[in-house]
C-alpha cells in the first residue's frame, strides 16, 4: 500500500539520507531533491532523485508539480525559507521541517551565542520542554535564524501545517561536523590519555539521524502544526561517550578528569563542552506522536566510529572535515597536544 507521496528537500545531507530511507520503507513514493540530484547507495531504486536548489523558488515549484501529501524540510533557515514553503501551501498537504536547540535560552536571557561571555552559559531546566522561551527571532545567528523560520511558519497556520523538529546534537555517518572525532581521532593518534574538564559531566542532548528519520516518519503520518524536541533516550556524560568510543574500538584510554573549566588554553574542551547540562524533554513528541526511538547512542555508535575511521584514512582531519575545521577551528583547538603533554608533565605524568 502506498502512503502517498512525500517530497524531501536537502535529501543527500545527512538526515535526509536517513529520512528518504525511513519514509521509502514506510510505503511512501519519494522525491529526493538535492542541488546535484545524488542518490544514497542505500535508497531503494523507486526513490527519484531530482536536482533542486531550494533557493530557486521556480526550481522548487518545478520539482514539487502538481504538489506533494508530505514536503519534509532539512535545509530550511530563516523566515525567507518559511514564506517560500507557505506560498507553495496549496501543493503541499503538510510539512516535516527540522529546526534546533539552539532556539531556546534560558530565564535569565542565555542561549547559545552567549557561552563565551562572562556568566553566559545558559542555565536551562532538565528536561527542557517545548515551552521554555527562545531567543528573538533575527539573521544573526543560527539560533535566531531558526527561531525565525519556527514563528514565520506557525503563524501560517495550516498553510501548510508543519511539524518543527528541535533536534539535539546530531550524529551518525556522513555528519559534516562529527562531535565523536574528538575520540576517534585520539584513538587513531594512538593518545592514551584524555583530560576532560567539568569532570567529564557535560551532557549535550544527542541525536542519532535513524531517531529524527523515525520523528519525520511518524509526523508525516499526523500531520499537524507543533514543535516538538527531537533526542535520543538517553543523554550520556562526555566521560561515557570518550568509554562508549573506547569499547567500539577495543581499546582502554586513561581519562584524566579536571574540575571545573580548561585547566590550561584549550586542554580538556570537547565538542559536548557545556557548563550545565542540555537535555531535551522528548514526553511531548511520544505523546502526540508516539515516538519511541529505534536505537541509542551506544547501539549506533559503531557504525558511525568505522565510518569516521574511513574518512580519516590517509587525511588530515582537516581535509576530511572542512566544515568542523571552519567551525572549531578558529576558536578553538580539539587536539591540543603539545598543551596537553605540557599540562601533564607539569604534574609528573606523561601522554605516551
Amino acid at each position: 500500500m502506498t502512503r502517498g507521496n512525500a517530497v524531501v528537500v536537502g535529501a543527500t545531507g545527512q538526515v535526509g539520507r536517513a529520512a528518504v530511507r525511513a519514509l521509502a520503507a514506510d510505503g511512501w513514493e519519494v522525491r529526493a531533491l538535492s542541488r546535484r540530484g545524488g542518490r544514497d547507495e542505500s535508497w531503494p531504486q523507486e526513490v527519484r532523485a531530482v536536482v533542486c536548489d531550494r533557493e530557486d523558488d521556480t526550481a522548487l515549484a518545478a520539482a514539487l508539480g502538481d504538489g506533494c501529501d508530505v514536503l519534509v524540510d532539512m535545509v530550511a533557515y530563516g523566515a525567507d525559507h518559511a514564506r517560500q514553503l507557505s506560498s507553495l501551501a496549496d501543493r503541499i498537504g503538510s510539512a516535516v521541517v527540522i529546526s534546533s536547540g539552539a532556539v531556546y535560552e534560558d530565564d535569565q536571557g542565555r542561549s547559545f551565542d552567549t557561552q563565551g561571555e562572562p556568566d553566559g552559559f545558559p542555565r536551562y531546566p532538565v528536561p527542557i520542554p517545548e515551552t521554555q522561551r527562545t531567543v528573538a527571532p533575527a539573521d544573526a545567528t543560527y539560533g535566531t535564524g531558526k527561531v525565525a523560520l519556527e514563528q514565520e511558519l506557525l503563524a501560517a497556520g495550516d498553510r501548510p501545517a508543519t511539524t518543527l523538529l528541535r533536534a539535539g546534537a546530531i550524529h551518525g555517518p556522513h555528519c559534516r561536523t562529527p562531535r565523536e572525532l574528538y575520540f576517534v581521532k585520539r584513538a587513531v593518534d594512538g593518545r592514551p590519555v584524555r583530560i576532560l574538564a567539568h569532570g567529564g559531566r557535560d551532557r549535550f542532548h544527542p541525536v542519532h539521524v535513524s531517531n529524527l528519520a523515525e520523528l519525520i516518519r511518524l509526523a508525516a503520518l499526523r500531520p499537524g502544526s507543533r514543535v516538538l524536541n527531537a533526542g535520543d533516550p538517553v543523554a550520556p556524560t562526555v566521560a561515557e561517550i570518550g568509554a562508549a568510543v573506547d569499547a567500539v574500538l577495543g581499546r582502554s584510554s586513561e581519562t584524566v578528569l579536571v574540575d571545573g573549566a580548561s585547566p590550561r588554553g584549550d586542554v580538556g574542551v570537547t565538542p559536548w563542552s557545556v557548563e550545565h547540562p542540555i537535555v531535551y524533554d522528548m514526553a511531548a513528541a511520544e505523546r502526540e506522536l508516539g515516538y519511541r526511538a529505534v536505537t541509542t547512542y551506544e547501539d549506533s555508535l559503531p557504525e558511525t566510529v568505522e565510518w569516521l575511521a574511513r574518512q580519516l584514512h590517509g587525511r588530515d582531519w582537516t581535509e576530511a572535515f572542512p566544515r568542523m575545521a571552519e567551525l572549531y577551528a578558529p576558536q578553538v583547538d580539539l587536539f591540543p597536544y603539545a598543551e596537553e603533554d605540557a599540562w601533564l608533565a607539569e604534574r609528573g605524568r606523561e601522554s605516551k
